[in-house]
């Protein structure tokens, strides 16, 4: 089945049109999904920017950490759901399941993360991330002492909230461009697995 809408409500440009350096980076995505993501595709109408997005991205959710990659996606999950990004929401979602090893993980988050399967540490996590998601001018030093109460650092806090921070930036981004998840993302990881939190 295709989809006989466009990804975006800009025109995106073709491969062969791209810097190489932009072009290599979206095939090797390709080449390990399978799919081209059409956020790749709407980014790299300006290479500076998709250069910028992608480091930034790259540098909160692939480094080594307290956060596993599944926690990083869930914060995303999490503050994109009241956002109300669809493409986030979808995509992210998708790799959350995978990370997590658990089908259901994504949809419960998604819906409400308070009433999800997952540990009180990841609550804690969220409820800080929503936090700053969305009064993030109320954030004090308490909200500080709930997360180091489950084990989080100050070094995790800051990840937290610039996961948070960075994602927000996206939704809005997605959500103004009329951004569409592409459909291999809404069938990823709900397959057979054992649920895991």
């Amino acid at each position: 089945m295709t989809d006989a809408h466009p990804i975006s409500r800009f025109e995106t440009p073709t491969l062969e049109d791209l810097p190489d350096d932009v072009r290599d980076r979206i095939l090797a995505v390709q080449e390990k999904s399978g799919f081209i993501p059409n956020v790749f595709l709407l980014l790299a109408r300006r290479p500076d920017e998709f250069r910028a997005f992608v480091a930034y991205h790259d540098a909160l959710m692939d480094k080594p950490g307290n956060l596993t990659k599944a926690d990083r996606e869930m914060i995303v999950v999490a503050t994109s759901s009241p956002n109300q990004c669809q493409y986030c929401v979808v995509a992210h979602g998708a790799i959350l399941r995978i990370r997590a090893k658990n089908p259901l993980i994504a949809d419960q988050v998604a819906a409400n993360y308070r009433k999800a399967d997952i540990t009180d540490r990841q609550r804690a996590m969220l409820d800080f991330a929503l936090k700053v998601s969305t009064e993030a001018y109320a954030v004090s030093e308490s909200d500080y002492d709930a997360l180091k109460s489950h084990g989080f650092t100050d070094e995790d806090a800051w990840d937290i909230a610039s996961i948070s921070a960075f994602f927000g930036m996206s939704n809005r981004i997605a959500n103004a461009t009329n951004l569409r998840p592409n459909q291999e993302f809404y069938a990823m990881g709900r397959g057979d697995r054992s649920r895991s939190t």
